[in-house]
């Protein structure tokens, strides 16, 4: 007879998620992330209580940004960890939902556990219940499932014997990662079954190597050894491989010149001699140049998003081929291109291994010298402080106080273009960029989950004004938590960066600058007061110098520190990028926009969607 012991849903839950490791030996969820209500209090938050000497509960003040800092624990770890995040029903849940969206299009692992409604409908509608009125099983946590890479309504117990299964395989599959969300039901939570011990057995889950298909392997490689001018365009994908010491090797053996996307970037060190550097619209000019003649493309672990490929202008060659070794099927057949579906790591040794001696003939030399020559004088100190510094200027100063423990990160706004193009990545892990979503808010939270990761590092958060404002509660958390990190907010009084985005489409700079918004002259926000309100360490600045200053203080300060400067709003790196399709208006009375989508005409003829 199968033994079993008593457990209510909640309680087997969390029990389940203490037994389930990785192939270091570490529990997979490294911990959970709770705000507590009426939809988890007693059937979620009871289970953790009696769990929390062995899974840590980490109390957040937005469940949003809890998610944020979750889903950067598990992109830092490069998807070997991941955190639970529990919500309550209605709002509480609801808040999760552009977090999901974030770990879905980066491909990160997070198991989200909001609260539902009652699965016996007794107190029906319950509080925070959005009611359907033409769909009794509808609640607000369907808004999970376009956003969740395995989503399940636990309407019983005994469902989580198949649910969380599933859930932990979706988590830990290469070609499959991404958020799982579980809707519990909150009666259900509560409620108890006989579940089998064995289920509660601890499990190894492994990382799957996906090795090429034969076939796809040996026209890939006839590919390659038809191609006089390659370039491979690295992804996140590397880096979830621990690939980037295979890419170094591949591209050395065979002297393809390698250009690295925002996830990609690091995976080989900013002074490799074939490292070209970013691609695409925030990229520099030795990778799109490049790119722009390749008769061959190589991606590696990318989507080929839109600012990868110049919204598919970049690569303009008329006769280039694009192949896409990605764990993704769907990833790997994109536009057209030629897929080899394998792991990373694998995929490149076999590669290799097929193509042989073949060589291609490296860039110039000169590209890198050229571009360094343009780019590295933005980043230098002011000669005089009578102005406002730049965005690249700060780049500069805190790149000069850099450690080789750094790791500099951000999401949205103004620094991930200025970011990709100009900071010089050492090693593997020192640049973590969330821009497949560029989800504003991810920033404060995400550095506090960066540093939960890897205690060890020197992590500097870069962030806007703007982005500051969406969402800086974690600030708090962090303080209580001593989590130690840097903020630089940079204050240019406004979005900056989709201001230039608009005067950049003929239009009038409008509702970005508070200057431009409609009673924005009354703002005055002290960002440093609101930082040390919260518990950081807090300080504003007025020049690049005393931004050094500050930044030299950094390694003393136990927990958050927060750098405030104000920055020009308008400057941006004039060098390298490559066109973005914007819709501009066909018709406008300002003969700005009409220039400006006389351009854009112009630019959608070098569009490719083959």
């Amino acid at each position: 007879m199968t033994k079993t012991i008593r457990l209510t849903a909640a309680q087997a839950l969390v029990r389940y998620i203490g037994a389930q490791h990785n192939e270091d030996g570490d529990c997979f969820i490294a911990g959970c992330w709770a705000i507590f209500g009426h939809g988890n209090v007693a059937g979620i938050g009871e289970a953790l209580h009696g769990a929390k000497d062995t899974l840590t509960t980490y109390r957040g003040h937005n469940e949003q940004t809890m998610a944020h800092a979750a889903i950067a624990y598990a992109k830092q770890l490069k998807r070997k960890r991941a955190m639970a995040v529990t919500s309550s029903i209605g709002p509480g849940a609801l808040n999760m939902v552009t977090a999901a969206g974030l770990a879905h299009v980066n491909r990160l692992p997070v198991l989200l556990l909001p609260g539902d409604v009652f699965a016996n409908r007794g107190p029906d509608p319950v509080l925070q219940q959005i009611e359907d009125f033409n769909d009794g099983t509808v609640s607000v946590n369907d808004c999970f499932k376009p956003v969740s890479r395995y989503f399940d309504r636990i309407t019983r117990p005994e469902q989580l014997l198949t649910a969380l299964p599933r859930a932990f395989r979706t988590m830990t599959d290469p070609a499959d990662c991404g958020p799982v969300t579980l809707s519990m039901c909150q009666d259900v939570q509560a409620e108890a079954f006989d579940y089998p011990e064995s289920f509660f057995a601890p499990q190894v889950w492994h990382q799957r190597r996906i090795r090429p298909d034969l076939g796809e392997l040996a026209r890939v490689a006839e590919a390659i050894k038809g191609a006089k001018n390659p370039v491979i365009v690295a992804g996140g994908g590397v880096h979830y491989a621990d690939a980037c010491e295979d890419l170094r090797a591949f591209a050395e053996a065979h002297g393809i010149p390698v250009a690295e996307t925002q996830a990609g970037k690091s995976a080989l060190a900013w002074d490799h001699p074939l490292n070209l550097g970013p691609i695409g619209v925030t990229g520099g000019e030795p990778a799109n140049a490049v790119c722009a003649q390749a008769d061959l493309v190589l991606g590696v672990g990318t989507r080929f998003q839109d600012f990868t490929t110049g919204s598919w202008g970049l690569f303009a060659n008329p006769q280039r081929k694009i192949i896409s070794l990605n764990t993704a099927a769907y990833d790997a057949a994109k536009h057209g291109a030629m897929p080899l579906m394998a792991d990373a790591k694998v995929g490149l040794a076999e590669l290799g291994d097929a193509i042989g001696s073949y060589k291609a003939t490296a860039p110039a030399p000169a590209l890198k010298g050229d571009w360094f020559g343009k780019v590295d004088p933005l980043t230098d100190a002011p000669a005089e402080s009578n102005a406002l510094p730049t965005d690249m200027q700060v780049i500069g100063a805190v790149q000069r106080g850099a450690t080789e423990e750094t790791v500099a990160m951000c999401a949205a706004g103004t620094m991930p273009g200025e970011l990709h193009k100009l900071w010089k990545a050492n090693k593997p892990g020192a640049y973590h960029m969330e821009y497949g979503f560029s989800c504003m808010g991810y920033e404060i939270a995400g550095a506090m989950g960066i540093k939960m990761a890897q205690p060890t590092r020197d992590v500097i958060c870069f962030t806007g004004d703007g982005t500051y404002m969406m969402a800086n509660s974690e600030m708090a958390t962090a303080a209580m938590l001593s989590v130690s990190f840097t903020v630089v907010v940079t204050d240019n009084r406004g979005y900056g960066c989709i201001n230039r985005l608009q005067m950049g489409t003929g239009g009038a700079e409008f509702n970005n600058l508070l200057a431009h918004a409609t009673g924005g002259e009354n703002s005055s926000i002290d960002f440093a007061a609101h930082a040390a309100s919260m518990g950081a360490t807090s300080v504003k600045v007025g020049t690049i110098a005393e931004l050094e200053a500050a930044l030299a203080k950094r390694h003393d300060i136990k927990g958050p520190y927060v750098i405030v400067i104000d920055t020009d709003p308008y400057p941006s790196t004039p060098h390298g990028g490559t066109w973005w399709d914007v819709g501009v208006p066909e018709v406008s009375e300002r003969a700005e926009v009409n220039a400006a989508y006389a351009g854009y005409i112009e630019n959608k003829k070098s569009q490719r969607i083959d």
